[in-house]
Parts: C-alpha cells; structure tokens; sequence
C-alpha cells in the first residue's frame, strides 16, 4: 500500500512539475506587461506588433488615432485559440498561421477603445486609440 500511495505522489509531482515549467515558457515575461513600447510609425503609417501564443501580448496598447493603422500579428508555434483573431468593433476575423507575420489593416481608427480576443473569447487585449 506505500508503494502505491508513494508512486502516485511521484506522478503527480512530476505531472505538477511540467505543468509549471511550460506555464512560465509560453511566452517571454517581458511580453505581458502592459502598455510596452509596441507601437511605431513607419512612414505615415501606424503599426503595432502583438505577439500570439497562449493569448496576446502585450495585452494593452496605446496608440494615436486618425493615422493608417496595421495591426502586426506575430506567431511562432501557436496552435492554441489565439491563432484565431477577432475584433469585434471593426468586425475583423482573422485565421493565423502557425508561425509567422499576418498583418490586419485597422484603417484609420477614431478615438476609443478596441478590443481583441481569441475564437473562443478566452484571451484578450485592447488598444486604446488616443486623439491628438
């Protein structure tokens, strides 16, 4: 009866223990604060990067309104729901790939708050459009 009750502890210990360790790799820790420079201007044109796997990041942008804007989505092995990009406000629906670039055209965003989440509603991220 020890044996066994010890050989569950060691499963769960070490099922426990990969758990934790793919959870603090999913994405670099830089990536989830709020608010991080993420947004640039290329030439009249507003472009701002996320990055998609195990929900977006960073999870809040700030951004000017009344310039072109581009949306840049960046994956790298994401097969989970980010993959699946809506924003409902500008009735955007996008289907990611793995890994690499995709880029939505935002238009010219007017003052106000957008907000983005996965197919499933389960990761989010805003971007607040700033008047001048």
């Amino acid at each position: 009866m020890k044996i066994i009750i010890g050989f569950i502890i060691s499963v769960a210990l070490v099922i426990g223990g990969f758990w934790y360790l793919s959870s603090r790799t999913s994405a670099p820790a830089v990536l989830t604060e709020e608010n991080v420079p993420n947004v640039s201007i290329v030439d009249g044109k507003q472009i701002i990067r996320l990055t998609a796997k195990g929900g977006y990041f960073p999870l809040k942008s700030t951004a000017k309104a009344g310039i072109p804007t581009v949306l840049q989505v960046s994956t790298n092995g994401t097969f989970d729901c980010s993959s699946s990009l809506r924003i409902p406000e500008k009735n955007i629906t996008k289907n990611l790939p793995p890994t690499g670039v995709t880029e939505v055209d935002l238009g010219v965003p007017e003052a106000g708050l957008f907000q983005g989440t996965c197919s499933m509603g389960m990761y989010p991220f805003e971007i607040d459009f700033q008047g001048s």
